[in-house]
């Protein structure tokens, strides 16, 4: 196994009743607080008031950016870094889902750039500084909450495209389960296949690594089929949206990670769809994931697939290993599909096959993504074809 470095000191408040802490934690980075968020939602749920009551009461000034969209916009990241320019922010509170931080992330970033913050995308600008970042999370699903990516469309290119900056790590996240008590049943499907996603990404892995780890992902995805219908059905079941909301957060935090070097494959194939077709991105990735390991199953991957199968899902360990490989797959297809009600091809989104070859070249950067398998354009394109 290789050998890692692992530190990420985001500080978490979780739980209920948390937001007292918020004044005396934004205090310590300055007096001019950025809030973002999204389309109005925290103001329904009462949240926005409870926010702005501790700011105001901290003695703190408030600035102000609303707006931010699912698959959040390079434009908002220009607003938001235009006011932290001009209004001199010390700090920026998001609120709201991976969106609302995912943008938040890249303001905070680009108040320190001259250069259009699109460069950070497409010419690998340096990330070496960032204004400080606080969360508060709406929505489990991308865990950026506690890691240091995100990933930002550009409409005019048709481009999404995420980047890493260690500067931009928030470093406090609020996270109380009662706050996504509103979160409606697809949302929550969807966030859960983000979830899930996160970690097969790094389950599906041939390296030799710690035991631990894979135990720890294995209890990870068993606690988001466990809740996830759970949450569906009974959204302020206080137990399934707390054990949603810590998933979401360790899935994706580097942890799981340990010493891998593997490439990721289905978020950079799902990005491409839903740059063009703005589809919601854990809904891209619950169609192409089930695809994407029947595409990479053979004599050589087995192993972890009958691993999957017996450890995550209980299937009888005494069956010959290709039928449990495939009886694993056939019980993921039931949990994002049947359980989570997600639809199950791209045809039911009214997404044909007219722009495959070119999402595909750009999915692997006309390359080869190096993951559980190499993808080249035509294997992309094949998986693609699997999802129609």
């Amino acid at each position: 196994m290789n050998s890692f470095v692992y530190d990420i000191p985001t500080k978490v408040y979780f739980g209920e009743n948390q937001l007292g802490n918020l004044g005396k934690e934004l205090k310590k980075f300055g007096s001019k607080v950025l809030l973002t968020y999204g389309g109005g939602s925290i103001k329904k749920i009462g949240l926005y008031d409870k926010v702005v009551k501790e700011i105001k009461e901290a003695g703190l000034e408030l600035f102000e950016l609303s707006g931010i969209e699912p698959n959040p916009r390079i434009d908002s990241v220009r607003e938001g870094i235009a006011i932290c320019k001009k209004e001199k922010i010390d700090v920026l509170l998001a609120v709201g889902g991976g969106s609302t931080i995912d943008a938040t992330k890249f303001m905070a970033a680009g108040a320190f750039v001259e250069h259009d913050p699109w460069d950070f995308f497409v010419n690998d600008a340096p990330i070496t500084q960032a204004l400080p970042i606080v969360s508060i999370l709406t929505l489990s699903a991308t865990g950026s909450e506690m890691d240091t990516g995100g990933v930002i469309s550009n409409p005019e290119t048709q481009d999404k495209l995420g980047r890493q900056g260690r500067p931009m790590l928030p470093a406090v996240s609020f996270l109380d389960p009662t706050t996504t008590y509103t979160v409606s049943p697809y949302q929550t499907a969807c966030g859960s296949s983000d979830i899930m996603s996160h970690i097969l990404e790094v389950y599906f892995n041939l390296n030799q690594d710690l035991y631990m780890l894979d135990c720890f992902m294995e209890g990870l995805m068993k606690t988001v089929i466990k809740y996830a219908p759970i949450a569906m059905k009974n959204p302020t079941n206080y137990e399934a949206r707390a054990n949603l909301m810590w998933a979401s957060s360790w899935a994706i935090n580097g942890f799981i990670r340990g010493g891998k070097q593997q490439a990721w494959s289905c978020h950079p194939i799902e990005h491409e769809i839903s740059a063009i077709y703005d589809i919601t991105h854990g809904l891209g990735l619950a169609i192409l994931t089930p695809r994407w390991m029947e595409y990479c199953l053979n004599e050589k991957t087995v192993s972890k697939y009958v691993q999957f199968g017996i450890n995550v899902f209980g299937i009888n360990s005494t069956l010959p290993p290709m039928e449990i490989a495939k009886e694993s797959i056939e019980r993921l297809n039931d949990f994002f599909f049947n359980q989570l009600e997600l639809k199950s091809t791209f045809t039911e989104l009214n997404i044909d096959d007219s722009n495959f070859e070119l999402m595909a070249k750009k999915a692997c950067d006309e390359g080869v993504i190096e993951g559980f398998i190499p993808l080249n354009e035509s294997d992309i394109k094949k998986i693609y074809e699997m999802c129609l």
